[in-house]
């Protein structure tokens, strides 16, 4: 089943953004919406994000962990990614995360960027990373593992605080 979720994962991050799935920046079909042109190396870099975040998925949420060996919370496996792939080393919590890099609105999200939810009655106490169609990969909570969540939900779409873009192109 997890093998199944990884790869379903993958298609709809792969599908969501053409130009993250073309190996070139020019092969994105004529019919996708114009956008402001991005470098290779950061339309590289947030697939590399992407994918190594998707990678984890299933992998179990322990509170204060930031290994796939012993576990995520939700800012230990932001940092791993970020650490892992761009060689960034983001602050432990996601209430320190929420002020690097630049601030995204909501409309604007890409691949890569950072995503913040009001968990625990403060802001910006829950972060993931997001994949494309209103989709991120987080570790959740206790007892659940790393997944993908849809921020149209109910529960997310009511706590969303904000994004921040900490790879740019």
């Amino acid at each position: 089943m997890k093998i199944f979720t990884l790869l379903f994962a993958v298609f709809i991050a792969c599908a969501a953004v053409p130009a993250l799935a073309a190996e070139n920046p020019a092969e994105t079909p004529a019919a996708a919406p114009a956008e402001a042109p991005k470098s290779a190396g950061y339309l590289e870099q947030a697939r590399e994000l992407t994918i190594h975040a998707l990678a984890l998925i299933g992998v179990r949420y322990k509170w204060g962990s930031d290994s796939p060996e012993n576990g995520f919370d939700c800012s230990g496996l932001v940092s791993h990614v970020f650490e892992q792939v761009a060689g960034v080393v983001l602050p432990r919590n996601s209430q320190s995360m929420s002020k690097v890099g630049a601030k995204v609105d909501q409309s604007e999200l890409q691949p890569g960027d950072l995503v913040f939810f009001n968990t625990r009655r403060r802001p910006f106490s829950h972060v993931g990373i997001y994949i494309g169609e209103e989709r991120f990969v987080h570790a959740p909570r206790r007892g659940r593992e790393v997944e993908v969540s849809d921020m149209r939900g109910g529960y997310w779409k009511k706590r969303y605080n904000g994004a921040r873009r900490v790879v740019s192109d």
